[in-house]
C-alpha cells in the first residue's frame, strides 16, 4: 500500500467447504516478509483471528497452485526482493468468488467496497460504509 499499489491475490487449488450453493477455492493475499521479521509476522497476524489471522502458507506459492506469483488474479504484482519469503493469508475475495458461485446473487468486488445484489427486488436492508447488501 505504501507503494500506491494494491496487495497481490491469487486463486489458489485450496477448495473452501460447500455451504448450499456456495462453492469455490479459497482466495490468498501475498505479502513478501523478511525472513528476520517472519515469526513476528506470524505470531502478529495469528493473534487477530478476527481479520485475517495467521498466514495459511509461507513459501513455495506452486503448493496453492499458483503458477506464476508475478501474474496475481486480483491486485497488483508485489515485488519479492532479496531475503524476503512471500506469506500467504486467507483473503476476503474468497467471499466474493463463493458468492459468484452461486447463481441467484450477483457481487461487485473492489478493494474496501463489496456491493451485493439479490436479483428479486432493489430494496437496501443494510448498509455500511465498505458494503452495500440489496435484496
Amino acid at each position: 500500500m505504501a507503494s500506491g499499489k494494491n496487495v497481490s491475490m491469487y486463486r489458489t487449488n485450496v477448495r473452501c467447504a460447500p455451504v448450499g450453493s456456495f462453492d469455490c477455492n479459497m482466495v490468498v493475499s501475498m505479502r513478501p516478509v523478511p525472513l528476520d521479521l517472519l515469526a513476528k509476522a506470524v505470531t502478529v497476524t495469528a493473534a487477530c483471528p478476527g481479520a485475517h489471522g495467521a498466514p495459511v502458507h509461507i513459501g513455495d506459492p506452486a503448493r496453492l497452485g499458483v503458477a506464476n506469483i508475478s501474474e496475481p488474479d486480483f491486485g497488483d504484482p508485489t515485488e519479492i526482493k532479496e531475503g524476503e519469503v512471500p506469506v500467504f493469508w486467507a483473503c476476503g475475495v474468497t467471499a466474493s468468488e463463493a458468492i459468484k458461485s452461486a447463481s441467484e446473487l450477483s457481487l461487485r468486488w473492489s478493494p474496501l467496497l463489496i456491493f451485493i445484489h439479490l436479483y428479486r427486488t432493489s430494496a437496501c436492508i443494510y448498509t455500511l460504509p465498505w458494503i452495500h447488501v440489496y435484496n
